[in-house]
């Protein structure tokens, strides 16, 4: 620990955003980056306390005092290494988690102040790509194989940890590209994909082999495994063990009147759209998923939804209205209910929602208008939420009259469905969102750091 008073003099300071005015015109970062002498000062903040919460926050185990004390002494390279010792892609997660580690930091208990652990973590692994730390791994190989299939955050992890463990991996990928949810669900505002292509470049030149449009029916896995190896042209055709990291592909539908209107979409469908497009995919007129022009309303509140907001602003669209079903969370910083170290389930306000946006919670939606099959707008009732005499879940009551919000365009995104797998065999194992139903990137890969121990285990045998 090389200051120990720096908490005490240093206040936290963050990167902060884009102009809003410049930033709604691209896709480019919408966040911001510090020079690195005021990023080792805000390093030198963490007071590398004896009981360190954020490593019992963070999901991957990342120990932030460690490489925050090397980055404020200057030792980016050790830095990294520290930071990469736990967290396979800190490019990724310094982008887009919503560092947990940082809510549980003692500096956050005492004025609100958390070390900058995120941008920290973004910045060390920016300058390892810059200066060369990145090493490529050629692991000695023990001769046997396992087939990973899904490239997302979970697929990736354990395809990383199993082949540095000596195994050599195959990822299979429905799509026409890696990364899942980071390449197709998460926009190009939060995540150049840049980013993603980096990484898995230095995947590639480590020996993992990635085979696209390769989708795997789970049910007859070694068969179907085998055969988009032998399309692919690819010799590895029988494996050791398998993964299944295929997430949660089911978004959870609103099944109202009106459903069957053209305007209502799932998130995915404009986000996943405009990610290709921004690749250099083209789409028909008549195929394209466009908020330019539109009143558009965003049925649910979570960070789908706000990606949702910031790419419909990007499209130029009129307006943008957010509603969610449950009650509006407590303002800030505290949370009565999930006191600190654990997360604080309060009122949270994206880049996207600084860009404009209506919301509103306690809002169900009755039903969906339209005229000549195109939606118009959405019938919704103010509602409040009443304590279950049985317990469980708190009973919905309507709270005020319908009314109609005024909308050429609904994007859904309420969530997905955890899937249900089969039985497998005991050399079939299940990580991620497919595993545990959707939750954060960070959990993902911490589910891959995991089952990639448990594959080692069972191979080891």
């Amino acid at each position: 620990m090389g200051n120990p008073k720096a908490f005490l003099t240093i206040d936290r300071k963050e990167a902060g955003y884009r102009p809003i005015n410049d930033r709604i015109h691209d896709f480019g970062e919408v966040e911001q980056t510090l020079n690195s002498n005021d990023r080792r000062l805000q390093a030198s903040r963490c007071m590398d306390c004896g009981v360190p919460f954020c490593h019992w926050a963070c999901p991957l185990g990342n120990k932030p005092p460690e490489w925050n004390d090397a980055l404020y002494k200057g030792d980016w390279e050790l830095a990294y290494r520290l930071l990469n010792s736990t967290n396979d892609f800190p490019e990724f997660t310094g982008r887009i988690c919503p560092a947990l580690c940082e809510k549980a930091c003692v500096l956050n208990l005492m004025d609100h102040q958390p070390t900058t652990n995120r941008e920290d973590e973004a910045a060390i692994t920016e300058h390892a790509f810059e200066e060369n730390f990145v090493r490529i791994e050629h692991p000695e190989r023990n001769g046997k194989k396992v087939a990973v299939i899904g490239a997302g955050p979970a697929g990736l992890t354990t395809a990383n940890q199993l082949n540095l463990k000596g195994y050599e991996v195959t990822v299979f990928e429905a799509r026409e590209n890696n990364g899942g949810l980071l390449r197709f669900g998460i926009p190009n505002f939060k995540l150049n994909k840049s980013i993603i292509d980096r990484r898995i470049h230095v995947l590639e030149q480590e020996g993992i082999h990635f085979v696209y449009n390769a989708p795997i029916d789970v049910e007859h896995i070694e068969d179907s495994t085998a055969e988009s190896a032998k399309k692919a042209g690819s010799s590895e055709t029988k494996f050791d063990a398998y993964v299944v990291c295929t997430g949660t592909p089911t978004a959870r539908d609103l099944k109202i009147p009106g459903r069957e209107l053209k305007g209502v979409y799932f998130a995915l469908d404009l986000l996943s759209q405009q990610n290709r497009i921004l690749a250099g995919q083209e789409f028909k007129k008549e195929e394209l998923v466009s908020a330019k022009g539109k009143d558009v309303l965003v049925i649910g509140g979570g960070d789908t939804g706000s990606d949702c907001i910031g790419t419909a602003h990007r499209q130029g669209c009129k307006s943008v209205t957010q509603i969610e079903i449950m009650p509006k969370p407590p303002v800030g910083p505290d949370d009565p209910q999930n006191p600190w170290p654990n997360w604080p389930r309060t009122l949270k306000t994206t880049s996207s929602h600084e860009e404009g946006c209506t919301r509103r919670w306690n809002i169900n939606s009755l039903e969906f208008l339209g005229k000549d099959g195109k939606l118009t707008g959405v019938k919704v009732q103010e509602i409040a939420w009443e304590p279950n005499p049985q317990g469980g879940r708190p009973i919905m009551k309507p709270a005020g009259k319908p009314e109609v919000i005024k909308c050429e365009m609904v994007l859904l995104a309420m969530g997905f469905l955890r899937p249900q797998q089969p039985s497998f065999p005991e050399n079939v194992f299940v990580a991620g969102d497919a595993a545990n139903g959707a939750s954060l990137v960070v959990r993902a890969m911490a589910s891959g750091h995991q089952i990639a121990r448990a594959v080692h285990a069972y191979l080891s045998k």
